[in-house]
């Protein structure tokens, strides 16, 4: 018995420690044999072991329970969603008005100015914090909630130390002025973290686009015989059996055998070959391919995700998907990097208060800087984003990476032979 493989969208991650724990949670389903979450693209790969009667709703009901939206993904869907970057552009421009005040206001503290009083700065750090920074306290506590820590527990950790503090010294320790007061610095750790997740959505916009392109070349409608004539139709609607009529200079609209006619066709998108290709009756025509000279009418055989163009395309879409072993490595690391951080951050304010005698409030602005600093959102992103980027740009270009292995072991490659018959 064959093994069974399955793609699902996962919504709500945000960083390298979110997919370890989907891949984790769901990798301890009985029946389960790997599972493979791609950051970028948000989808999951799921494989069955044999004779494995896993449904896929106790896959989504897994994810869903630790807090991330799952989904049976379309297969037959040819569409690339596209990035929706007008939320986060809006929760960065609020978060960065809150902020840049405050900077000012931070610059002329040290000529003796006091523009803002503190009380406007609460206000502006007020809306930071839980305007545009309500997504982070939304993500950690679902982490949380489900034993794990992950990026934004850094990010709610460190901003809120910096926030309550400067309440605290507000209020209790009015003699420090301006000195006790840390409101635009969780403000402006907000601004950075999402402008870094802007910055992100419109790389994975960006690498989408490859693939965008190769299922634009697939014809949007169908010339099909229909009670004795042709009529045109969306090719997404063309069924197996169905008899199309293919005119000089149009593309083929999906995979099948010429039944009537003589033409050329350009398979260059496929094959790489420069001449066309003489087709007559009996010969395979493929979809996406273009129709250069003479009208033929043909049968379809391949439609929708049968046909070569889907393959082709779905080719990629493994890649994107499939991790090479230093991405491996990367998630590991990750998985242990959030503890290790906020470990060190308290060893930073104890070692700060208790043996270099600075006072309380220099010993939490330092362990609040390492639990800042140390978010590890690159770690988890780097590699994935590489991939993505090399194979969407190769299948542009008509090369074709089955998988991240292979594309990483191409790195030490010292010579390539090729060899084009014809």
């Amino acid at each position: 018995m064959s093994k069974k493989k399955q793609e699902f969208d996962i919504t709500g991650m945000h960083c390298a420690a979110c997919v370890k724990r989907v891949e984790n949670v769901v990798s301890k389903i009985d029946g389960v044999e790997s599972v493979k979450v791609n950051l970028l693209t948000r989808k999951g790969s799921v494989e069955y072991k044999d004779g494995s009667t896993v449904e896929p709703q106790q896959i989504i009901d897994a994810i869903t329970n630790i807090g991330f939206g799952a989904a049976e993904a379309d297969e037959t869907k040819q569409e690339i969603e596209k990035v929706n970057l007008k939320p986060h552009i809006t929760r960065l421009i609020i978060a960065a008005c809150m902020a840049v005040p405050m900077m000012i206001n931070m610059t002329l503290h040290r000529f003796g100015i006091q523009a803002l009083p503190v009380w406007v700065e609460f206000i502006l750090a007020t809306i930071a914090q839980f305007g545009p920074g309500l997504m982070f306290y939304k993500s950690a506590w679902s982490a949380v909630k489900n034993g794990a820590l992950t990026m934004d527990v850094l990010v709610v950790m460190g901003t809120t130390v910096a926030y309550l503090f400067s309440i605290f010294n507000w209020q209790f320790h009015p003699e420090l002025g301006p000195h006790g007061i840390y409101f635009e610095t969780s403000a402006w750790l907000i601004t950075f973290i999402l402008l870094g997740k802007l910055l992100e959505e419109i790389a994975k916009g960006r690498t989408s686009e490859a693939l965008q392109k190769l299922i634009a070349l697939q014809p949007a409608t169908a010339h099909v015989l229909r009670d004795g004539e042709f009529v045109d139709i969306p090719t997404s609607k063309v069924v197996a059996g169905d008899i199309l009529q293919v005119r000089a200079g149009e593309k083929i609209p999906v995979d099948g055998t010429i039944t009537e006619g003589y033409s050329t066709v350009d398979e260059a998108m496929l094959t790489g070959e420069s001449l066309p290709v003489e087709k007559q009756v009996g010969s395979e025509v493929i979809g996406a391919t273009i129709n250069l000279s003479g009208a033929f009418t043909m049968e379809a055989k391949r439609i929708g995700s049968d046909t070569m163009l889907s393959q082709i395309i779905k080719v990629v879409e493994e890649a994107q998907t499939s991790k090479a072993s230093i991405q491996r490595i990367a998630d590991i690391v990750a998985q242990y990097f959030v503890p290790a951080v906020i470990g060190l951050a308290v060893l930073t304010g104890l070692v700060w208060y208790f043996i270099m005698g600075d006072s309380i409030n220099v010993a939490l602005i330092n362990a609040t800087a390492v639990l800042v600093i140390a978010c590890p959102c690159a770690l988890g992103l780097a590699t994935p984003t590489s991939i993505m980027v090399g194979s969407g740009l190769g299948a542009e270009h008509g090369v074709l990476i089955k998988s991240a292995e292979y594309l990483e072991k191409a790195g030490k490659l010292d010579a390539i032979v090729m060899d084009k018959t014809g």
